[in-house]
């Protein structure tokens, strides 16, 4: 009766312990799973968003401008559709000799940030009447090398609509539309193209 028992025993035992060597790998395998699955999440969520330290000047307000330069065909410019770009806001008027001071600097930042998600826009507000004829500020458009959009502003309105009041006045608009950044007349220009920096490393959206 002993040996029958002990045959048996042995006999349920070579039964039982392959499945519970399986069940155990099946949960290991199982816990392995959800812990890669919780540090993917925890490095997912974990991810910081990248914000300038720069304030919020609030929205900025749409262009309106019908007429443009150095755009494909001429076409007007919106900030609705610049979305997840910074852009770079000067206003100018050729016959402004601070306006060309700053000029330099302009170009060399299209050049260096273009690529990178800069749009520099040049809104001329005319102040004398021959800087309101757009063949005159084509002319001054090309005597300056000036190759980033130009919107023609006669009768002010995007002027008025940012409460400008000199030349030149650039502001930076961030990715999601926003005003980051302001300055008035020449120099600044380190400060400037390290706010520039700042906002293109901005994450987005």
């Amino acid at each position: 009766m002993m040996k029958m028992e002990s045959y048996t025993l042995k006999k349920i035992a070579t039964i039982l312990i392959p499945l519970l060597l399986l069940a155990s790998c099946t949960q290991i395998n199982d816990l392995t799973g959800m812990m890669q699955q919780n540090m993917t999440d925890k490095t997912a969520n974990t991810t910081e968003r990248i914000v300038a330290p720069l304030p919020d000047l609030g929205e900025a307000p749409e262009l309106t401008n019908t007429i443009w330069l150095n755009t494909p065909n001429e076409q007007p410019l919106r900030l609705a559709d610049l979305r997840g770009q910074v852009v770079l806001l000067d206003f100018w008027t050729f016959g402004c000799i601070n306006c060309i001071h700053v000029m330099p600097a302009l170009r060399e930042w299209h050049a260096k940030y273009g690529d990178q998600g800069l749009v520099i826009i040049g809104n001329h507000f005319p102040e004398f009447s021959y800087e309101h004829d757009i063949n005159n500020v084509r002319a001054a458009v090309k005597k300056y090398d000036l190759r980033y959009p130009i919107a023609q502003d006669n009768d002010g309105a995007t002027w008025y609509a940012y409460g400008t009041r000199y030349w030149p006045t650039m502001i930076l608009i961030d990715k999601r539309g926003h005003m980051r950044y302001s300055h008035i007349g020449e120099g600044r220009y380190d400060e400037t193209e390290k706010a520039i920096k700042m906002l293109l490393e901005e994450t987005y959206p």
